[in-house]
């Protein structure tokens, strides 16, 4: 049984009265993810969006080390 099932068959358990609680902690639940999804598509676009040449050039880490004198 998944659980997404087994949460199912446990809400068939639970009071009438306590089933705006789950709701609520749901309905968190799924904003959070929708914020989280969000964040991460507008990061993508600003960088897509981004006119700086140099955005898609490539540093070894030897060289990062080198420019922050961790050498």
């Amino acid at each position: 049984m998944s659980n997404r099932e087994r949460i199912v068959e446990l809400l068939d358990t639970i009071p009438e009265y306590k089933i705006g609680y789950i709701l609520a902690y749901v309905q968190g639940v799924a904003a959070d993810e929708m914020a989280d999804n969000a964040f991460c598509e507008q990061l993508l676009a600003d960088y897509e969006s981004d006119p700086d040449p140099e955005k898609d050039d490539t540093y070894t880490l030897e060289e990062c080390k080198k420019e922050w004198g961790l050498v």
